[in-house]
Order: structure tokens, then C-alpha cells, then sequence
């Protein structure tokens, strides 16, 4: 566990000191939110209807941003290896470098969410609905986010490959966030069906991620 803890520590250091951490994030989240508008133009209604759509692909998108680095920079200083050596299972050193990650990237967006749906015209159900799906659903962004950035390290094709790896594996989620954020304010599904096969893909990418993200780096770096 003190092993476990002082991986998390380091890589939450590392993300908070590397690259902006969660402020460029934040930053891209707020960009992607912005431009909407200006390409739709200012019906009100539409934004109000298609809000939740453009807060998922915006989180979806500022996720993506760090992922390159997460295994990339280890390996390219060496820590990749100690950690393959280690004591401690690689599963759960990835699991802990995910959940650094979330907590760095993830998190940040989800407490940014609410105010940048003001800017959407959503009502405080919808925003509320989008921030609660956005703090169930992020975490399997990343989880499944750590498959592709382990692929691209042990491909050595950087961070080129990770959005054609990633981005077809984030749909389901991409899907069922949306759509249990529209069934909380319009219907006519209810909002806990869209919800509950949401968490569903949380759990299991949870599990999935590190081993399959594991296997990956251990294979590729033999």
C-alpha cells in the first residue's frame, strides 16, 4: 500500500507540475464549450437541447489531452521499467497511475461542468443531470483511455495513435452519458435506465482498464 500511495503522490505531482494539469483541461473544456455557440448560432432553445451533447465530447476531448504522456514519460526516463520490475502487480501501478490521472483531469472537469452549462442556456436540472453523469462516466473514460495510451507505448507511435485507439472505445459511454443526461430533463426514457448501464460500463471498465493496460505494457516492453 505505501508503494501504491507514493506512485499516486508522484504521478499527481507530475501532472499538476507537467503540462498545466487540470487547468489546461479545464481550458480546452472552456474553449471546445465557447466555440459551440458561435458555430451553431444564438438559438437559445437549440443550445439548451443539444447542451449535454457538447459538455460530454467537451470533457471526452479534454481527457484525451494527457493521456499521451502516461506511460510515454516513463518510459522515456526509465520508470516504466522499475515499475515492471517492481513488487508491486503492474495492474494495480496502472490502476493507480488512472486514477491519478482522473483525479488530475477527470475530476477538474466534472466541478467545471455546472458553470460552463450556464453558458449553454441549461436549466439547473439539466446541469445538475450532466454533472452527475460526468463524475459516474469520466472514470471510464480514463480507465478505457489507458488501454490506448498503453498501446501507443508499447507500438512507440506516441500520441498519433492514442485518439484512433481510444475514441472508438469511449462511444457506449459517450451514448448512454448523453442520453441519461436528456432523460433527466426531457424524457421519455427514465433517467435511471441510461444511468444504470452507465455505471455498468464504469465498473467494468474499472476492472478491464489496468489488466488489459497490464498485459499490454508487459508484452510490449519483453
Amino acid at each position: 500500500m505505501t508503494a501504491l500511495r507514493a506512485l499516486l503522490v508522484r504521478d499527481m505531482r507530475i501532472a499538476l507540475r507537467v503540462g498545466g494539469g487540470a487547468m489546461m483541461g479545464v481550458l480546452f473544456f472552456l474553449t471546445v464549450v465557447t466555440l459551440m455557440p458561435f458555430a451553431i448560432g444564438p438559438d437559445l432553445e437549440l443550445l439548451r437541447r443539444i447542451g449535454p451533447a457538447i459538455l460530454w465530447i467537451g470533457a471526452l476531448l479534454a481527457s484525451l489531452l494527457a493521456l499521451d504522456r502516461l506511460f510515454a514519460a516513463d518510459h522515456d526516463d526509465g520508470s516504466l521499467d522499475l515499475i515492471l520490475m517492481g513488487r508491486l502487480p503492474i495492474e494495480l501501478a496502472v490502476a493507480a497511475k488512472g486514477l491519478a490521472h482522473w483525479l488530475t483531469t477527470g475530476l477538474p472537469l466534472v466541478i467545471a461542468a455546472p458553470v460552463l452549462g450556464l453558458f449553454l442556456n441549461l436549466e439547473p436540472a439539466a446541469i445538475g443531470a450532466v454533472a452527475l453523469t460526468l463524475l459516474v462516466g469520466t472514470p471510464a473514460l480514463t480507465f478505457t483511455g489507458l488501454i490506448g495510451a498503453a498501446l501507443a507505448t508499447a507500438l512507440r507511435r506516441g500520441g498519433l495513435l492514442l485518439p484512433v485507439l481510444v475514441l472508438p472505445l469511449t462511444v457506449p459511454v459517450l451514448i448512454f452519458g448523453v442520453a441519461a443526461s436528456n432523460a433527466a430533463v426531457v424524457g421519455p426514457v427514465p433517467f435511471g435506465t441510461p444511468f444504470t448501464i452507465l455505471c455498468a460500463l464504469t465498473l467494468a471498465s474499472l476492472v478491464v482498464g489496468p489488466f488489459a493496460a497490464g498485459a499490454t505494457l508487459r508484452q510490449g516492453m519483453e
